[in-house]
């Protein structure tokens, strides 16, 4: 496995080239940037014209990670060059399919099975179900298979979100990268960070991912009088106060930050499902947690003689540690290694599983980590 990076920052590409890296046989490129870059027809063109055989994959961001700093307006480019695996990818639009867990198995069936090892995600970050995109990749996948990866971000506006493959980015896409071989090694992580307070309450009205009553009570009143000085700004404030989602018959609790609000019907819309009878607690940053978390996800992750690491972190997390963004990058750098190559984006969901032993679930307010290696 051979990689080089690109970044595209302030109007010029800087290239960070590997001397024994065949640009004609890369497999696949990772471009992670601001929703008006992604769409820039130059920029899919300039990596086109590098990696003619590779799938370009594009995402609008809340920010991009290259190396150990944290970038805004700017492309972070990852290219990769497998020696003993393989890869294909899949591509649907949201408008093409009746729900968003209809797109995940119409994605699915489109993929080989055979030897299928690991599946990456990158999807629409606002016109998608992200719980119920999910439930459809995970009913079709074999026991076993590894899926993680993000919703596109667009900084802190939640207007519009762009994906593309092989393509200028554009509303509504989801992409599936699936892996294939044994010389494969990948490790994951996914933490949090965050502080529970005030009373545990219940989802008593929702549907799906629109959030109507907690506790019999309209859950945007409750919710903005919690939010005090911040009523104002919302829904970009709500990335400050996350819902902790406890539900029945789970051993976990899931994290949830709104996306919009509907003053008319006094609702919220969540990035993932809200199901009636879940308990719910408000959360708040910790500072030192939050950074914490991240070197927590990067140990979960590590594997021996790991080469790239992709971050997946929240746009909450960024809005919320502001100038110390860059500890949580420096952090899992730390942790994984001077020599591992670090790229990834701020985003509107994670996608991983808590651990080992479970499934892909949307996550808000996470750092999210995997690792790619192949066996020498």
């Amino acid at each position: 496995m051979k990689i080089q990076q690109h970044h595209y920052l302030n109007g010029t590409w800087l290239d960070y080239l590997s001397a024994d890296f065949d640009a004609k046989q890369c497999q696949l490129v990772l471009a992670f940037g601001s929703a008006a870059h992604v769409q820039n027809p130059d920029v899919f063109a300039y990596l086109k014209s590098h990696y003619p055989e590779a799938n370009i994959i594009l995402s609008s961001t809340a920010g991009e990670i290259l190396d150990d700093g944290v970038f805004d307006n700017s492309v972070a480019a990852t290219a990769i060059y497998f020696d003993k695996s393989r890869l294909s990818c899949a591509v649907t639009t949201i408008i093409e399919h009746e729900s968003s867990y209809a797109a995940g198995t119409s994605l699915i069936s489109k993929l080989d099975k055979n030897g299928l090892r690991f599946v990456f995600v990158v999807s629409d970050g606002m016109h998608i179900n992200g719980s119920d995109l999910i439930a459809g990749i995970n009913s079709q996948l074999p026991d076993g298979i590894l899926v993680t990866g993000g919703l596109a971000g667009d900084a802190d506006r939640f207007s519009q979100t762009f994906t593309g493959l092989n393509a200028v980015a554009s509303e509504g896409n989801i992409i599936l990268t699936a892996f294939y071989g044994d010389e494969l090694q990948i490790g994951h992580g996914s933490s949090g960070g965050w502080d529970e307070f005030g009373p545990v309450r219940t989802i008593t009205k929702s549907d799906k991912n629109v959030l109507y009553e907690i506790d019999g009570k309209n859950a945007l009143d409750l919710y903005k009088q919690y939010l005090g000085d911040y009523v104002d700004e919302l829904p970009g404030s709500a990335l400050l106060f996350p819902i902790s989602m406890h539900i029945t018959d789970s051993t976990n609790n899931l994290v949830r930050t709104i996306l919009n609000i509907d003053e008319e019907h006094k609702s919220m819309t969540f990035a993932g499902n809200l199901p009636e009878g879940s308990k719910v607690r408000l959360m708040k940053a910790n500072f030192d947690k939050l950074i914490e978390a991240s070197s927590q996800a990067a140990n979960d992750a590590d594997t021996e003689n790991a080469q790239l690491a992709i971050l997946v972190s929240c746009v909450g997390r960024k809005l919320v540690l502001q100038d110390r963004t860059d500890e949580e990058i420096l952090i899992v750098k730390e942790a994984l290694g001077n020599d591992i190559k670090l790229t990834g984006f701020y985003s509107y969901g994670e996608l991983s599983p808590y651990n080992n032993n479970s499934q892909c679930e949307l996550h808000n307010q996470t750092m999210t980590i995997t690792t790619l290696s192949e066996k020498n």
